[in-house]
């Protein structure tokens, strides 16, 4: 009896190992293919491809659309160039459909749609509204800007696109040493319930320093920074987000979607011209990879994204993005300087909603 009861618990011991070993196998083929479900569509990698002339290109005039910031209207401020315009992106393994607004509204009729996060945000969302306003540009709009929840409603559809002004995601409070970035607490999130489509992004204004920076101070739980690590800060506040979302969303209901890391161009090393920026380029780069390859708060993005209950779809827009140097305000802005972080419009953001569009349909 001694024998065979020690055969039968040997027996059931290796069972049970193999079947932990093959669950924890299963979990990590689970979230490997959760976060490739984010960027592919039908089997197909959206965001992979390159970019080709495409003369029927832009979708729209800047001076049609009545939705567009200075700091973007690059035709508006002196760009005379206009081959930046006649790109449009192809995957390497499916064709996407062209954008249709009229379709949009119908199928997004009633509904709700938010951006969150900052000026890259911002920059989609006036995108999307220009596209749709072209494809029925008689349509009455109801237009609405303060100085954190804006919104464009095509009246007729009673379908609204809202962007929401927080550039961390996270809360900046008011404390006795001044503005402090909370990277555990988002108050703002109650702003963002009752979406249809919430579109995420964060990631442009947690590099800046000196007078641009946007705190005093960085708090983690009961701990007070005056500086963090940016890459750590990011990937905290990030994580917070991803909680909130976990705990308030009800994918029935909402679907997520995730703006991925916008690139710069103002270190031409990073595409092996190092005595260049963005100033004067005019055509993108050919293939489809980036000399420098992604930026880390790409990789962040992706980690936070593979942990999280609730699906997420990521909008992997950094590479296809990296390879338009050419497509930035540079100095044909309202503001002063170069600019090499946003995106003239008409321009790149519409290949964003074209492929919002693409993975909403497809």
């Amino acid at each position: 009896m001694g024998f065979k009861c020690q055969v039968w618990v040997c027996t059931f011991c290796l069972v049970m190992l193999l079947f932990l070993q093959e669950t924890r196998a299963g979990i990590h083929s689970s979230n490997a293919s959760r976060l490739n479900g984010r960027k592919k569509v039908s089997g197909c990698n959206l965001f992979r491809g390159r970019w080709v002339v495409d003369a029927s290109y832009p979708l729209y005039d800047s001076s049609g659309c009545p939705f567009i910031d200075d700091e973007f209207n690059c035709q508006k401020h002196g760009r005379r160039d206009n081959q930046y315009l006649k790109y449009s992106w192809q995957p390497d393994s499916c064709k996407i459909p062209r954008f249709n607004g009229a379709d949009l509204l119908r199928r997004w009729r009633g509904k709700k749609i938010m951006f969150v996060g900052d000026s890259l945000s911002l920059n989609m969302w006036e995108s999307l509204s220009c596209m749709i306003h072209a494809a029925v540009p008689k349509a009455k709009t109801t237009f609405s800007r303060r100085d954190s929840l804006s919104s464009v409603t095509f009246d007729s559809y009673g379908v609204t696109l809202y962007m929401y002004r927080t550039p961390y995601l996270v809360d900046i409070v008011r404390e006795n040493v001044g503005k402090v970035l909370n990277l555990n607490s988002i108050e703002a999130g109650n702003a963002w319930k009752g979406m249809d489509i919430l579109i995420f992004n964060s990631w442009h204004w947690w590099v800046h320093t000196g007078r641009s920076q946007g705190w005093d101070y960085i708090r983690d739980g009961s701990a007070l920074y005056k500086n963090m690590d940016r890459l750590t800060a990011f990937s905290k506040g990030l994580t917070t987000w991803s909680r909130w979302v976990d705990q308030n969303i009800d994918p029935s209901k909402t679907r997520v979607f995730f703006q991925g890391i916008s690139p710069t161009h103002y270190q031409g090393k990073d595409w092996n011209q190092p005595q260049r920026s963005c100033s004067g380029e005019a055509v993108p780069l050919s293939g489809s990879t980036y000399p420098a390859g992604a930026p880390p708060a790409a990789a962040v993005v992706n980690k936070v994204l593979s942990s999280m209950k609730k699906p997420v779809y990521l909008l992997d827009i950094t590479t296809l993005s990296q390879l338009r140097k050419d497509a930035h305000p540079s100095t044909y802005s309202h503001g002063s300087g170069t600019d090499c972080s946003h995106w003239c419009l008409p321009g790149l953001p519409d290949t964003w909603n074209q492929l919002l569009y693409a993975a909403l349909i497809m």
